[in-house]
């Protein structure tokens, strides 16, 4: 890792943030980032536990003089979601991130930064590590599992944190302050089909869709991007209907809260349109690309003959259901929010579509700020996948925060932001998910808030993270610590 993330400002913060992403931290698999953290907290002498479900608290007294102020939550999840470029060779499992300095922005080679949520999770480490800002009592709180699932906040009992006030420091823009965010439930469609030969006189061609931006399935859904899902049902649609096309085998998208970059698809056409097939294609293809010339430049649509022709392909009756159930189903915003300006209330992201050997599975991540909402999207998409003989799954549902605008912390906040940069910070719900809502549920009397550094690209491998941003966040948390109200 080089030298020279070490030496931004602020350090202490950087440092930690260099300390952090040395340790492979994949949702799901954190016992090297938990026995880090235990590590941590263990060698400043503070006090340091897992909860049943694995996350990590370590507690540190107030500072002289901060006594009797609210003891405070700074909460952030351990846990960075996984994406890479299709030609970077890197194993998350073993291996550090590999980071360098782009002007003002801190970026990764080939792979997710992991700013998202390892800066807010470094801020707090710096904070454990003071000796000199002034602070109330502090918990640390550092969940796991937050990308997939967020297991360690729905399992944290009430009873175990003590704090009155809750800093989760996970948003990403840091002109904006989040009182509110968005619920979410998988939907997964499941069904199996009884391949059957490749007619004779079949020729086969790969197909790929890539260079898409990606990027979050929540904070970047209603920025128009193409999503690699969608894109490549389109072509399969089309040559289904033209030229009877059959689907060999299809690997989609990856993460259920990342917009899917890349797929790929294995297909078959009868040689006699094999001519007629590729034409027919290149006029989608180039259809596609003005579509999405603004939002998505590095779009590459590739088809490759086959050496070997696949031996089983998907029944045209299913292909028929599949591609039609696909084309149903909604992807990107179902409805902005009428409560507050420019804010999206329900959306979907068809993440992830895997199909082949006599398995097919579409995997999707509904959002909404309106609970009712979001049952109602994923009943839509339920009854569209449920019409081609799919079994539907509900699962891992967690619920939105709902904003509290009469906030004692959200006026401290607001104050500072103005004092410190002579302008109003912008007060917002997302449409991510945030800890919040859920944390609330075993802790209703906690007041809390979100706020953290600018990071661009989260969820894909062009996330980056300002420099000057994380700057004036670390200032901002700083005065935030020292101005807690009273008890």
């Amino acid at each position: 890792m080089s030298q020279e993330i070490r030496n931004l400002e602020p350090k202490v913060l950087w440092n930690q943030f260099a300390n952090l992403n040395a340790v492979p931290r994949p949702s799901k698999k954190e016992e090297r980032v938990i026995a880090f953290m235990k590590d941590f907290g263990n060698q400043l002498g503070l006090e340091t536990f897992e909860d049943e479900i694995r996350n990590v608290i370590i507690r540190k007294p107030a500072t002289p003089g901060m006594e009797n102020r609210k003891p405070v939550v700074l909460q952030g999840h351990l846990d960075m979601v996984h994406q890479k470029n299709a030609d970077t060779v890197f194993d998350f499992d073993t291996q550090g991130i590999d980071m360098y300095v782009d002007g003002d922005w801190v970026r990764a080679r080939g792979t997710t930064l992991g700013a998202d949520n390892g800066l807010g999770v470094a801020a707090i480490m710096a904070i454990l590590e003071s000796k000199d800002i002034p602070h109330p009592a502090i918990e640390a709180l550092f969940t796991i599992d937050e990308e997939t699932g967020m297991t360690g906040a729905l399992n944290l009992k009430g009873g175990i944190l003590q704090g009155q006030i809750l800093l989760n420091l996970d948003t990403e823009e840091d002109d904006e302050i989040d009182i509110g965010c968005a619920g979410g439930i998988d939907v997964t469609a499941t069904a199996e089909y009884d391949e059957e030969a490749t007619p004779e006189g079949s020729v086969g061609y790969t197909i790929t869709v890539k260079g898409l931006n990606g990027g979050h399935s929540g904070m970047d859904i209603h920025k128009g991007l193409g999503n690699a899902n969608k894109i490549m049902n389109r072509l399969l649609f089309d040559g289904f209907d033209n030229f009877g096309l059959q689907i060999a085998s299809i690997q989609g998208g990856s993460l259920r809260n990342a917009i899917p970059r890349e797929s790929v698809a294995k297909v078959i056409i009868a040689e006699v349109y094999d001519e007629a097939f590729v034409f027919d294609m290149q006029q989608i293809v180039n259809e596609i690309k003005s579509e999405l010339k603004s939002t998505e430049p590095n779009l590459e649509i590739v088809f490759e003959k086959m050496e070997t022709v696949p031996v089983k392909v998907m029944p045209s009756i299913a292909q028929f259901y599949f591609v039609r159930a696909m084309y149903t189903a909604l992807n990107g915003v179902y409805r902005m929010s009428a409560d507050f300006d420019g804010l999206v209330e329900t959306s979907n992201n068809i993440a992830k579509v895997v199909l082949g050997n006599g398995q097919l599975s579409v995997q999707c991540l509904t959002r909404s700020s309106v609970e009712s909402a979001k049952m109602d999207l994923a009943n839509g998409l339920r009854s569209a996948f449920e019409l081609m003989g799919c079994e539907v799954e509900f699962s891992g549902s967690y619920p939105g925060w709902t904003p509290n605008a009469k906030s004692e912390i959200l006026d401290v906040l607001t104050s500072i932001y103005e004092k410190q940069n002579n302008e109003k910070a912008k007060v917002v719900a997302c449409h991510a998910g945030l800890e919040c809502g859920i944390l609330g549920a075993n802790y209703p009397e906690m007041d809390m808030i979100s706020f953290g550094p600018t990071i661009h690209g989260a969820h894909s491998p062009d996330e980056r993270a300002s420099v000057s941003s994380s700057q004036k966040f670390w200032k901002f948390l700083v005065e935030i610590l020292a101005s807690i109200p009273l008890k």
